[in-house]
């Protein structure tokens, strides 16, 4: 039995408003670098935590949770798109090892998900069915969302499963620190995308979907040369977050306020959750030391990106 954890930001714009060459070869350098680190620990089982963008979970139901028993990616933004290696029996015995912890989360036999899961199993992994593969989804954007509280506790039940598993497990968190691109919200939508965050919108038509994508990369160029265009990044936040994640303190973060963290940080911050899951899950199999940070604010990809490796502390 052994484990290895990776959190990584994502981005949809990647290769469509990027960085300089020199930022640019930075984070692909720290990305290779990760790629050779989970190579060489070689999974038997990956579990990743993810949100979603309104492209698989919407309003029509829209739980805090929901373990993947079988999933798909939908190929938003140019990610890969396809089917993810799911090993349903494995997932089940998850699903039902969570909701015996009395954490409630939902299952789905048809999960749709986009590049906040693509992307690093492709990146990562090298595809979406190069290893199996534990989608669990976290509610990240739309209100009402699950508290800094219930996340951990999520990954703690998921970390206790798969430490009795005998396996070599893989934790990847996928989430953007401070950021606030433009998605929609219900409470101010007009009626067309009202209707597309109450379900329609799963099946997006290609011409909605491109011009969905125009939008995002017109605002990133206008966010590069006025970052008051939408919410500013944090950095001092950022590190904050990496700081405590480090510490391993994560009932620290249990006092976070979601309404707080929207407004110091950006309404889409609450990706990190994902990675307060992962450690979380870590954490199950006793204290963890971390490696491999990094950080930097990326306007381009309207993100605080970063990256954080960790494992058990060596005893």
């Amino acid at each position: 039995m052994s484990v290895f954890l990776h959190c990584l930001s994502h981005t949809p714009l990647v290769g469509l408003v990027d960085p300089s060459p020199e930022v640019l070869a930075q984070v692909n350098g720290e990305i290779a670098s990760a790629r050779d680190r989970i190579a060489q620990f070689d999974p038997e089982l990956v579990i990743i935590f993810a949100p979603d963008h309104y492209n698989g979970f919407f309003y029509d139901v829209m739980p805090s949770f929901c373990i993947g028993i079988a999933a798909q990616a939908v190929g938003d933004f140019g990610s890969a798109a396809g089917k993810i290696s799911v090993p349903a029996d494995l997932a089940e015995s998850c699903a039902n090892a969570v909701l015996n912890s009395g954490i409630d989360a939902a299952v789905s036999y048809r999960m749709q998900v986009d590049h906040g899961f693509a992307q690093p199993l492709d990146i990562l992994l090298g595809g979406l069915d190069s290893y199996p593969v534990i989608p669990i989804f976290i509610n990240c954007l739309a209100r009402p969302m699950p508290s800094f509280n219930r996340v951990r506790l999520l990954g703690e039940a998921v970390g206790r499963f798969a430490a009795g598993l005998n396996k070599r497990v893989l934790f990847l968190g996928s989430g953007g620190l401070s950021h606030q691109p433009p998605v929609p919200e219900l409470a101010t939508a007009n009626a067309h995308l009202k209707d597309r965050l109450l379900g329609s919108g799963r099946d997006l038509p290609e011409d909605e979907r491109s011009a969905r994508t125009d939008r995002v990369i017109h605002a990133a160029h206008k966010f590069v040369e006025d970052q008051t265009t939408l919410h500013p990044l944090n950095p001092e936040w950022d590190r904050q977050f990496l700081d405590t994640i480090e510490s391993g303190n994560l009932k620290a973060l249990d006092a976070l306020s979601n309404d707080d963290v929207s407004v110091v940080a950006g309404k889409s911050t609450h990706e990190v959750k994902a990675w307060v899951a992962a450690f979380a899950a870590l954490s199950s199999y006793g204290p963890y030391e971390t490696s491999n940070r990094y950080y930097r604010e990326i306007p381009e990809w309207i993100a605080g990106f970063g990256a954080l490796s960790a494992r058990p502390v060596t005893r």
